[in-house]
Order: structure tokens, then sequence, then C-alpha cells
């Protein structure tokens, strides 16, 4: 146990985080440990600790680089022998040229599904952007993540270990920081609402409102006193009350081994917060309308880092049963001063409060004109639909128009012309045999009346010469 103790102590600046991060996040109050010397605990067999998510966005990458590397016996012993310092300045990244070949392989095979996906979060960004047609340079846009080398997307190098180490690093001494920015935004709109739903009061009910105002905040300060945090007033405290043990046999090694609750040799972040909830309690209850849980996780984070700036001091984020020793020697273990809580301390200042409101009057100028804007392109669109409605219902009534003609028109019958004369030809042809099939011979046909015929009105008859037979009309024809 005590080599993994070792270990963990060389890799603290990247993984020591990952196992309170997720506390962080909590609103309700963390449980204290069980008296241990009071229970006996069956034997356990040592297994690694469980695996808790960073808050990084690679944090299974990081995770899973980690958990290869511990398995070169190489790179263990390098781990053993490096300071913290050398780590945070790259040095035992240039021990990843000496780890077995298998290794490599696995750390070549993480880095490519690492890009793959940075590379799918890229794609996805773009579509919900709607730049669908355009193209994607993702080379370029792997620029922004810090935490791998993108010039080199195929295998895991030691400027990728390097990388990741700063990477992650840096962005988790910067979690803290995000956090309290987050708490002075929250606290400042929360009082922007109230001094805007004064606004909306007659003087009757705003001078009511402010008095209930008052009275929260008086009924809200008047609390036991707070112990200051990791002082040996506040741990006596948790070692009667929680422990259930005699504060005259207060001992603080024993003490530590009772709260280090995953007994790694170390107090983690979340084993410190741990011991702060019985001065939260004193402060903070979910039932009382003065009471905002959310200031009351930001009074935790207080607590938290005020003991690791005493007590951390090789700055690994981990207090370790030695660095505990010493701290419980020192005056300020011993003879605290008294602990300002956050009533006492406002979050934001007057400027920054003026800013802040500056900044959303902005916004709602910003929002409004927008408002405007999208009108005006609500009232042109109304407009074009308008006048394609028309355009179509125009198109309609052609179509219906042409649809009519055509259903009603009758077409003329077709003529014949000969020498300037037009003959109507039937457009359906008589049967065969019916007289108008056919062809009226040149001497069957009516003679122009003669004179005689005009005068007396009788025609005058022609004889044939005997023997002399009329030709068939067929012959005539031929």
């Amino acid at each position: 146990m005590g080599s993994r103790i070792q270990i963990k102590m060389c890799w603290a600046f990247t993984i020591s985080w990952v196992v309170m991060l997720l506390q962080m996040m909590c609103l309700e109050a963390v449980p204290i440990s069980i008296d241990k010397t009071k229970v006996k605990e069956p034997e356990q067999v040592e297994t690694p600790p469980a695996s808790v998510d960073t808050g990084l966005h690679y944090d299974r990458y990081l995770r899973e680089v980690i958990d290869f590397l511990e398995k070169d016996q190489h790179f263990r012993e390098k781990l053993h022998n490096t300071d913290m310092e050398d780590i945070k300045q790259g040095k035992l990244a240039k021990e990843l040229d000496f780890v077995g070949h298998n290794v490599r392989t696995k750390l070549d095979e993480l880095k490519r599904q690492e890009v793959n996906r940075l590379r799918t979060l890229i794609k996805a960004k773009q579509d919900i952007e709607g730049g669908n047609d355009m193209a994607v340079d993702h080379q370029a846009l792997l620029k922004q993540f810090e935490h791998l080398n993108h010039m080199n997307p195929h295998t895991f190098e030691v400027d990728d270990l390097d990388r990741l180490i700063k990477s992650a690093t840096k962005d988790l001494e910067n979690y803290d920081k995000e956090r309290h920015e987050e708490f002075k935004q929250y606290e400042m709109m929360k009082e922007h609402d109230r001094l805007e739903h004064l606004k909306t009061l007659n003087d009757e009910e705003r001078k009511k409102e402010e008095e209930h105002y008052e009275e929260m905040k008086k009924k809200h300060a008047d609390h036991p006193k707070v112990n200051h945090p990791g002082s040996q007033t506040q741990l006596k405290e948790v070692w009667e009350e929680a422990d259930g043990l005699d504060p005259e046999d207060f001992d603080p090694k024993t003490f530590f081994n009772i709260h280090d609750t995953n007994d790694d040799g170390f107090f983690d972040e979340k084993e410190l917060e741990a011991l702060f909830t019985k001065e939260l309690e004193k402060i903070y209850d979910p039932a009382n309308e003065e009471d905002d849980m959310v200031e009351m996780e930001e009074e935790r984070l207080r607590m938290r880092e005020h003991v690791m700036n005493e007590v951390d001091t090789n700055k690994d984020r981990l207090v370790s049963l030695e660095e505990f020793l010493i701290a419980t020697k020192k005056k300020e273990f011993l003879e605290p001063d008294s602990w300002e809580t956050l009533e006492q301390n406002q979050a934001y200042t007057d400027e920054e409060m003026r800013e802040f409101e500056d900044h959303l009057a902005q916004q709602e100028k910003d929002l409004n004109q927008k408002a405007v804007d999208l009108q005006k392109q609500r009232q042109e669109l109304e407009k074009q639909q308008e006048q394609l409605n028309a355009q179509k219902q125009e198109l309609q009534q052609a179509v219906e128009h042409m649809e009519r003609l055509k259903s009603q028109k009758i077409e003329p019958p077709q003529e014949v012309h000969i020498e300037g004369n037009a003959i109507p030809i039937a457009e359906h042809p008589a049967p065969e045999g019916h007289p108008e099939n056919q062809i009226v011979p040149e001497a069957a046909q009516p003679q122009q009346p003669n004179q005689d015929t005009a005068l007396h009105g009788a025609p005058q008859m022609h004889h044939q010469a005997p023997g002399h037979q009329e030709t068939p009309p067929e012959q005539n024809m031929l």
C-alpha cells in the first residue's frame, strides 16, 4: 500500500481533483464518517479507488492514459523518483520513450479515438450552427484543444503527454475560480430581480417588502458561532459530536485516520469538505426561507480553500498525514481568528453591481432591437406571402380558363381547295355503294338545259344509234 501512496502523490497534479469535483456540484450536506474506533470493520482486499468524473471535457481520455501508464513498470519507478515540480515542468513526459510497446500501442489507439471524438464534436457544432454545406478544416479547428498534439493524430508522443499534464493542471486549478465567478453572477442577479420587483409595487407594498427583506437578513445572521475551519476547536467539535469521543482525548493522528474515509493516507477535497458539515448546519437550514442553499455551497468551498491554503504545503490539492500533523502544531490551529461568513463578506462590490446592471440594460436594449428587426422581417415575409398567394390565385384562374376553352372548342371541318373552289370533305366517308361514293360519268352528268327546254319546258330526248350500247360507268372511269 505504501508504494501505491507514493505513486499517487506523484500523480496528484492530475488525478487528485478527480475524487472530489462531483461533490462540489451537490447541494446537499456531506455526511460525516462514522466512528471507526468503535466499529470493527471486516478485513477488506485493497482495490483501486473508483474513477470519478473530473468535469473536464477530456476526462475519459485523461483517466485512460493515466491508467495505462501506471501499468508500465519503468514508468511507475520514474513516478516514484520524480518530484512534483519536475512533473509539472514536463520532465516526466520524456520517460514515455522507454515504456513498453504494448502500452505505446494502446496510447496510440486512445489518441486516435480522442481525435475522432473531437472531430465529431466539431461536426455536430457546425450542424447546429447551420453550416452543413461548408467545408470543415478539422486541422485548424483542432488547435483549440490544447490537451493533445493535433498535427499528429495517429500516435501518442512525448508532446501529447506533456500537453495533457499541463492542460489538466491549468484547467483544474481554474475550476474553483469559475465557481466563484458563477456564484457572484448568481448573487448580483438575485439582487437585480429583487430591485426590479420593488419597482412594480406601490409605496405601501414596497415598504412592507423592504421590512420583510431586512427581517430575513437579520434572522439568517442570527446563528451560533462558526468555528474557524481546520482549527483545533472546529475539529474537536467534530470529534465530540460526530464521532462521539471525549474532547479531552482528542488526538490529531487518530482523527486523521477516522476521517480518511478511503484509507489512502490523504485528505482529499471531498473528505475535507465533509469536516465542515457541522459548521454549515449552524448557518443553513433547507426548511428556512432566509437560508439559500447555493450560498451554503459557496461557504463550503471557501472553508475548503482556506484549509488547503494553510495545510497543503506542496500544493498537490491533497493533505497528507504529515502535512496535517505539522499544521496542528501551528498557532493558527491552536489560536485561530474568528471566521467571517458570507453575510459578512458580500460577494460583489458596488462597482461590479453597477457594471452588471449596465450589462443587463445593454442586453435588454439589444434584445429589444432584435425584436423590432424580427417584427419587420415578419411583416416583410407576410407581404411577400400575400403576393405569392395572389400570383398563385391568378395562375389557378388562368389554368381553369384554359381548361374551359379546351373542353368547349369545336374544330371546323377540313376543306379541299381545287382550282380556287373549296370542296368540303366529310369527316366520315359514306359507306361503300352509297351514291355519294360513286363517280358519275361525264355522259351521265346533267346537261345544261337547251333553248327548247327552256322555251317548252320539256327536255329533248336523244336516241342512240342502233347497236350502240351505253358504256358502263366503270369503263368510263377507266
